[in-house]
């Protein structure tokens, strides 16, 4: 009885749902897309800084065709929309028009963001921070706990740098390396380097939580050769030597694994796309410590 009640409640609710979708035109600072849409100051901002001189298109009103049906999936919250906006744009996009010119962001950045208020949770107790797709889309989740990663605190990480970090800014490095790879494959010697180190989904159990003496910069790093190159290039380009160093020192006789990587991800970079990996993050780290410090408004829409 309890079941045929509710779902009488439902209908209910969407017919009412739709009676009034009637009556009221949608705000145009909705977090849901219907049919066309009145620009507001966020879209302008967008258009000025994402779409006229990178042709980016950044969604952060929800779409169900944009979204994977395998997840719980909810709206990014417009006002953390705009913050990682900001971020996005200052220690990714800008970071790679300082160091590699603005025709090399322009050719390879992804042309479209996608944007989801919450983590996409896996049954194996792991979250997806975000997905690469055909070389130009990125999917970013987990877009709503912004503002408590920026107060620091978030899931034990204290560092805000740190936090951003792990859970956004690294993704995106992480995610258009494979963009990079889809362009230019990454040397087949890469792979050679801990040919049988590799534990596809097995990477999250505790068996394999001593990534470093494996030869591995992350837990992650263990799931495959592709995902081991990302890994590489995304978490040195975010992290100071100091960081690196202890890692290094963690890590004792399997530290000479890493670097070898290390150097096919410098090589990879400078041969193929003129980049020096260690310029990139010194511009990386640089920008990030003025966004933490307070010296970036990651909530202006202001238009120059």
């Amino acid at each position: 009885m309890k079941k045929y009640i509710y779902y009488a409640l439902v209908v209910v609710l969407a017919v009412t749902a739709l009676s009034s979708c009637k009556e009221k035109a949608l705000d145009p600072d909705s977090i849901i897309t219907v049919g066309s849409k009145t620009q507001n100051d966020f879209d302008k901002w967008l258009e000025n800084n994402y779409v006229n001189p990178y042709n980016i298109l950044v969604k952060y009103r929800y779409e169900m065709n944009e979204s994977d049906y395998n997840y719980y999936t909810i709206p990014a919250d417009m006002d953390c929309s705009i913050i990682l906006a900001h971020l996005v744009k200052y220690l990714c996009i800008d970071s790679y028009d300082e160091v590699a010119g603005v025709d090399f962001t322009r050719q390879y950045f992804p042309k479209m963001f996608f944007y989801i208020g919450e983590w996409e949770y896996r049954n194996n107790g792991t979250f997806i921070l975000g997905t690469a797709e055909g070389g130009k889309k990125i999917l970013l989740s987990g877009v709503n706990y912004i503002p408590l990663v920026l107060q620091g605190g978030y899931q034990g990480h204290t560092d805000v740098s740190e936090a951003l970090n792990h859970f956004y800014i690294k993704t995106i490095h992480h995610e258009f390396t494979h963009i990079l790879n889809q362009t230019k494959d990454f040397p087949s010697d890469f792979s050679q380097v801990t040919p049988t180190g590799y534990v596809t989904d097995s990477w999250s159990t505790p068996e394999y939580a001593n990534n470093f003496e494996r030869g591995f910069i992350s837990t992650y790093a263990q799931h495959s050769d592709r995902e081991d190159f990302a890994e590489m290039m995304s978490i040195y380009v975010t992290n100071s030597q100091e960081t690196w160093d202890n890692w290094m020192t963690r890590a004792g006789a399997s530290a000479s694994l890493i670097r070898t990587k290390l150097d096919i991800v410098k090589n990879y970079m400078l041969n193929t796309f003129g980049i020096d990996l260690d310029q990139l993050r010194a511009t990386v780290l640089r920008r990030q410590s003025e966004v933490v410090s307070g010296m970036v408004d990651l909530t202006s829409l202001e238009i120059n």
